[in-house]
C-alpha cells in the first residue's frame, strides 16, 4: 500500500496541474480568437481608408503660397490721416458731403487665432441717392482693401431750394457709416 500512495498522490497532482494548465490554455485560446477577430475588423477598416492623394506635397505648397499671398495683401500699417483724406477726396469726387464724426484709437481685435489692428471711423454722408450709392461702392472697392462697412443707417431728407415763388424740392439721403480698416498686428508682422 505504501507504494501505491505516492502514485495516487502523483496522479492527483498531475490531474490538478492538468486541470489548471488546461483551463488556462482554453482561456488563452478564447482570448486569442477574440483578438484575432478584432485584428480582422481593424484590418478591414484600414483597408477601407482611401489612399492619400499623390500630390499632397504639391497641394500643401500651393496652399502655403496662397496663404502668404493673402497675408501680404493685408497692410502692416495705415496712416489714419491718409485714410480720412482719401475718404473725403472720394466723397468730393462722388458729389457727396462727408463729415468724419468720430474715430476710435487703433485697437487689437482677435479673429480666430489671429490678432489684427483695427481703426474704426464713423462718417456722416449726405447727397443724392445715386451719388451716395456710387460713394459706398467706390469706398468698398477702393484704395483700402481691408476697409469694411460694419453698419449703415440711411435717412431721407427733403430740402427746399430756390426762392419761394420757384421753390424746388431736392431729395437728399443722409447716411451714417461705421467703417473699420484691418491691418496686421505687430506680432503677425514679426512672425511672417
Amino acid at each position: 500500500m505504501k507504494s501505491k500512495l505516492p502514485i495516487v498522490i502523483l496522479i492527483i497532482i498531475l490531474s490538478v496541474l492538468y486541470y489548471l494548465f488546461g483551463t488556462d490554455y482554453m482561456n488563452q485560446r478564447r482570448e486569442q480568437k477574440a483578438l484575432a477577430s478584432q485584428i480582422a475588423e481593424v484590418t478591414q477598416m484600414l483597408g477601407e481608408i482611401p489612399e492619400p492623394p499623390q500630390d499632397l506635397e504639391q497641394r500643401l505648397e500651393i496652399a502655403q503660397a496662397s496663404l502668404a499671398a493673402e497675408q501680404s495683401t493685408l497692410p502692416s500699417e495705415v496712416d489714419t490721416t491718409q485714410v480720412i483724406d482719401a475718404i473725403l477726396r472720394l466723397a468730393d469726387d462722388c458729389g457727396v458731403k462727408a463729415i468724419p464724426l468720430a474715430t476710435e484709437p487703433w485697437t487689437i481685435e482677435k479673429i480666430g487665432e489671429h490678432g489684427y489692428h483695427v481703426f474704426r471711423l464713423n462718417l456722416a454722408v449726405e447727397g443724392g441717392f445715386s451719388q451716395l450709392v456710387s460713394f459706398v461702392k467706390r469706398l468698398e472697392n477702393g484704395e483700402f482693401e481691408t476697409l469694411i462697412g460694419e453698419n449703415v443707417s440711411v435717412a431721407r431728407v427733403t430740402e427746399v431750394s430756390g426762392e419761394e415763388s420757384v421753390a424746388e424740392e431736392i431729395m437728399l439721403i443722409t447716411a451714417n457709416l461705421d467703417l473699420a480698416i484691418y491691418t496686421q498686428s505687430p506680432n503677425s508682422v514679426q512672425g511672417a
